[in-house]
């Protein structure tokens, strides 16, 4: 699913000159848990492309579509009866900050997934927001036992601001590619670029070897 985000706005133009002038990047390697030109912080900055979408669990769907044999929409009582699983995990923003130990509660990508029964050519997903925000990545990394659908953080539900009621959350990568306000699930046979992607953010994003942009 395209997203309809203005692609020039003064966010956007500017984070196409970072990634134009390849800004942050270090080409170091990383030390310990902190990836290459990361630094740590002890909150969780809010990063978002102007519109914070107020979901109400009341209308809330997820959509499952694309590559699958039993496309799902499910509304928030279908979606909390999945089973739970909790992780704690870092968290790494392009704009290099990280958090640790990040305590989360959700559902497996895997265990909705199973549901819809994807296709053998299926090789990737586009996630898509309530905001119009969309994002790209493989679907053997969506599937890991790291990722999760996340509808608490700290052991309290998601606010709005950090994507509540629930977000996609995918730690190995930088954090762009965990969509805030998941609505939608797209399983494609090939990549595709989401929003930032289509801006000059890296295709893939691995924090570890300082995937921050296209030209990387």
């Amino acid at each position: 699913m395209q997203d309809d985000l203005p692609e020039d706005s003064k966010l956007t133009r500017t984070k196409r000159q970072w990634a134009e002038a390849g800004k942050f990047l270090t080409g170091r390697t990383g030390v310990d848990r902190l990836p290459p030109g990361q630094h740590q912080v002890q909150n969780w900055p809010v990063l978002d492309l102007g519109s914070q979408p107020h979901v109400a669990t009341a209308t809330w769907r997820l959509d499952v579509t694309g590559l699958v044999e039993t496309p799902l929409s499910l509304d928030w009582a279908a979606f909390e009866a999945l089973p739970k699983a909790e992780l704690r995990s870092d968290i790494h923003c392009v704009t290099t900050w990280s958090r640790y130990d990040n305590d989360w509660q959700g559902v497996h990508p895997r265990d909705l997934l199973v549901m819809a029964n994807p296709l053998t050519e299926a090789s990737h997903v586009m996630l898509s927001s309530f905001d119009g925000y969309t994002t790209n990545l493989p679907l053997e990394d969506f599937l890991t036992d790291g990722a999760l659908l996340a509808t608490h953080w700290q052991g309290r539900p998601l606010t709005q601001d950090h994507g509540g009621p629930m977000r996609a959350m995918v730690p190995h990568l930088y954090f762009w590619k965990s969509a805030k306000w998941l609505r939608g699930i797209e399983l494609m046979s090939g990549d595709r670029p989401g929003f930032w992607e289509r801006n000059g953010y890296h295709m893939y994003g691995d924090p570890w070897r300082e995937q921050r942009y296209s030209t990387d």
